[in-house]
């Protein structure tokens, strides 16, 4: 299976794309301990919704009002968006933004084993074994020897956002049902299901009328609902429709990098050389699962892309 050639202007949208799912990470770390997490998950989701609600009116589109899809759309949002942007919420409390981007890159390596034991068309193969082991390397050289002591708010910080691309994987797999609908439709039902299921969390045990966020604090959570979550879907269903999904997933390899410039410069941030040294690790595992660069690096191209199809089927997180 061959995929389309990127063309300048797709690699420029990439580099866009990256830097909008990168700064999610950078406005929940603006957004600091100034609202509690369900509060900027029903912020992020809510907003959100409207704008995609919204885009999907002026496209002519309808939503769809089966109940049962609507269930769907509930779970689905509850893996997608409620489980993993509460726990990264929470992480970021504790550890860098460009440090909880680098472990939510392991999302194609849960990927990679949850597919293998829950379906039956995506099995181990040495690469995919290759390639878990090495991120999981990386893994364990980020979270440090020190974790053997006790874990700590820090260790319990990365824990929750290796949690949160756990909970990527999964809606990945279970995301296999929605191939068939419009992925602007699949989306906004999606976080509208998110909304629905935060907003009782977030108004009974948050009571989010009682903060008072700066005009700052408004802004990041603008900037994570329309660009990071709105807009970053839409551009990645338009890199998608273009270029093909093996090369919209390279995505998962730009996201830290663009995380980490953008929590050093803006934030200050300064990670240790155990992360750098884990996101090596991490990047070398997810290499190996693509096969191109490994292929390139042999001067002979795959065989029948099966590889590539394989690892373009592990779904993106949106931040």
């Amino acid at each position: 299976m061959t995929n389309p050639t990127m063309r300048l202007t797709e690699w420029l949208l990439l580099m866009v794309l990256s830097v909008l799912w990168g700064g999610a990470f950078f406005f929940v770390g603006v957004i600091g301990t100034t609202l509690p997490p369900f509060t900027v998950v029903l912020g992020r989701n809510g907003l959100a919704a409207i704008a995609l609600l919204a885009y999907v009116r002026l496209r002519g589109g309808r939503m769809p009002t089966s109940l049962w899809l609507w269930g769907a759309f509930l779970v689905m949002g509850a893996l997608t968006s409620l489980i993993p942007h509460s726990l990264i919420v929470w992480g970021q409390r504790h550890i860098a933004s460009g440090l909880a981007a680098i472990l939510v890159s392991t999302t194609p390596l849960f990927s990679v084993i949850l597919t293998h034991f829950l379906t039956d068309e995506e099995r181990m193969t040495p690469n995919r074994v290759a390639g878990v082991l090495l991120g999981l390397a990386g893994v364990v050289v980020m979270i440090g020897p020190e974790a053997l002591g006790g874990l700590g708010h820090h260790g319990l910080a990365q824990l929750a956002v290796l949690g949160a691309a756990l909970a990527y994987a999964c809606s990945g797999v279970y995301g296999r049902r929605f191939a068939a609908f419009s992925p602007v439709v699949a989306a906004a039902g999606q976080i509208i299901g998110t909304t629905a299921l935060v907003l009782p969390l977030a108004l009974v045990l948050e009571q989010p009328w009682t903060f008072h966020p700066t005009l700052v604090t408004w802004g990041a959570l603008l900037g994570l609902a329309l660009l990071s979550t709105a807009a970053a879907g839409l551009l990645f269903f338009r890199i998608l429709a273009v270029s093909g999904t093996t090369n919209v997933m390279l995505v998962n390899f730009l996201v830290p990098i663009s995380a980490v410039l953008l929590g050093r410069l803006v934030l200050g941030e300064q990670l240790n050389w155990t992360a750098f040294a884990g996101m090596a690790l991490i990047f070398m595992g997810l290499a190996t699962i693509d096969g191109r660069l490994l292929s390139m690096a042999l001067g002979r191209r795959p065989a029948d892309g099966t590889e590539r199809h394989k690892f373009s089927r592990q779904r993106t997180p949106i931040g």
